[in-house]
């Protein structure tokens, strides 16, 4: 039973550590430290020390400040500007009308950024302000902003799926490719989602656009070139095995600021501006991963990953019903913590377990990042609820309704990626080998 007393402790440490408003990269450290205390003789000093060096200096991670570098220098270009251009002219017939550029623009900002805040912030400050002047239904407006800029955690570059390989030790380059057709599928459901509710709803059917001829449609389209051209050279130089991740974060960074400076952005107030964004938000998650690998060092003293495997395996829990106690789970532990922050702090618990019945681990990357997705759209902590009550000014209540659609249509996917699981492991098996 110490294993079962030894994770009462550490809960009860780890939520009176968040609770008092420490951060929460400190809080996982405290915590490590105490269980070592408690249930080693090793000195939890030097411990501490020498696992923070090992998961901070691991080379897969030097992927991670480049391409949230990368975010951060097209979130001050005319990106979302450009994509808005170029996107309308086609998407203004389908039923549901501009409606459908919040979902095109956020998983194409989603391709270049891997934040599911920046996809939401960039994408949205464009779309909103037209789609208001363009009368459209605001709940709608507002629901599918929320739910598509959740696809900047799964579609490459992601943040999370990098954080993810690196605590579980996979390469970085198979799970971006395994993100790529779930991210699509998503997309495609929410679009279907926008169809759907244009034209069961009167309230969600906005007028009709007016028709540009087809050539004035493709003129239009050259707006789109830069970003897909920076895509292909991010996403195809690790499917073709021409980079690694890291090295495709090289390419992504050294090609945004070309398109900064094509447009015009590149000035040194806001190359300064985007490096220190870059440096706070790599710095806070490299925190929060030392604290999760010391924690995971802890609990292994403990036995109590161990334990946790040996009593599933004593349940005899089918594959199914493992997933959705864990989807269960990773919902209830999202309501009050970020994504990352849920993967590294449960990974460690929750690998035995997945392997013990013979879950893929690439697969369940990506269906981690499905429920990930859906703590970004639930309150009370859901961080694009908050992003978005800024940008409208409507309560959190009113924004969490509009969003509840897509969390259901996120619900679904989990179900399709367990009934096709080839959805996230078929590229990743066929691609070229990387370096």
């Amino acid at each position: 039973m110490e294993p079962f007393y030894a994770i009462g402790i550490f809960l009860f440490i780890l939520f009176l550590l968040l609770g008092s408003g420490v951060w929460i990269g400190l809080a996982l450290l405290g915590v490590a430290y105490v269980g070592m205390e408690m249930f080693t003789s090793r000195p939890a000093g030097d411990a501490m020390m020498t696992v923070i060096w090992r998961s901070s200096s691991s080379w897969s991670l030097t992927a991670l400040p480049m391409f949230i570098w990368m975010g951060e220098i097209l979130y001050r270009t005319r990106l979302s500007e450009d994509m808005f251009k170029g996107l309308a002219p086609w998407m203004g017939r389908l039923p549901g009308g501009l409606l459908h550029t919040n979902v095109a623009g956020c998983t194409i900002f989603a391709a270049v950024s891997g934040s599911s805040a920046a996809t939401l912030t960039t994408v949205g400050k464009m779309t909103i302000p037209e789609l208001r002047k363009r009368n459209y239904p605001e709940r709608l407006t507002i629901g599918t902003l929320a739910g598509a800029a959740t696809l900047g955690l799964m579609i490459p570059p992601s943040l999370t799926l990098i954080v993810y390989g690196v605590a579980i030790n996979e390469s970085i380059t198979k799970l971006f490719i395994a993100g790529v057709l779930p991210g699509l599928v998503l997309a495609s459901l929410f679009m279907c989602y926008v169809v759907i509710a244009s034209m069961v709803s009167k309230d969600y059917r906005p007028a009709a656009e007016p028709t540009l001829p087809f050539w004035d449609k493709v003129k239009r389209s050259r707006f789109l070139i830069p970003v897909l051209l920076l895509i292909t050279a991010v996403i195809g130089s690790m499917y073709l095995g021409v980079a690694t991740a890291t090295e495709a974060a090289a390419i992504g960074v050294i090609g945004s600021l070309a398109l900064a400076a094509a447009q015009g952005a590149l000035t040194a107030g806001n190359f300064f501006e985007s490096l220190m964004g870059a440096t706070r938000t790599s710095a806070m998650i490299a925190l929060i991963l030392a604290g999760a690998a010391f924690l995971s060092l802890s609990m292994g003293f403990t036995g109590l990953p161990r334990a946790l495997a040996e009593w599933i395996a004593s349940i005899d829990l089918s594959r199914f019903e493992l997933l959705m106690v864990l989807l269960v789970f990773y919902i209830i532990l999202g309501c009050f913590l970020d994504g990352i922050s849920v993967v590294v702090l449960t990974i460690a618990i929750v690998e035995p377990m997945i392997r013990q019945v013979g879950i893929d681990i690439i697969w369940f990357g990506i269906f981690i990042v499905v429920v990930v997705e859906m703590a970004q759209i639930t309150p009370p902590i859901g961080f694009n609820l908050f992003v978005l009550q800024g940008m409208t000014g409507h309560s959190m209540g009113y924004i969490a309704r509009a969003a509840l659609p897509m969390f259901l249509i996120m619900m679904l996917m989990v179900l399709i990626l367990i009934a096709f699981p080839e959805l996230a492991t078929w590229l990743p098996e066929n691609m070229r080998q990387a370096r």
